[in-house]
């Protein structure tokens, strides 16, 4: 019953809503077969590129005019 009404709803929306719904069913329906299988969203722990790169001491001052007017689109 309700998976008719769901399909009776998606045949009333605008043709260009119709990739967004899908997308989003495949989403869910991926989602569910993924928690099946024991798998799931495996996260990456916090870290991991410690000690590996460096901030220069200047990241923090202000950026020449230059490169700011290119991103103001001023150029």
């Amino acid at each position: 019953m309700l998976q008719e009404q769901l399909i009776e709803e998606i045949k009333q929306l605008p043709e260009a809503k119709l990739a967004e719904i899908y997308d989003f069913i495949h989403y869910l329906r991926l989602n569910l077969h993924q928690k099946k299988q024991g798998g799931g969203i495996k996260r990456r722990p916090i870290g991991l590129a410690k000690g590996m790169f460096e901030i220069p001491a200047n990241f923090f001052e202000p950026l020449p005019n230059e490169i700011l007017d290119t991103f103001e689109g001023m150029e």
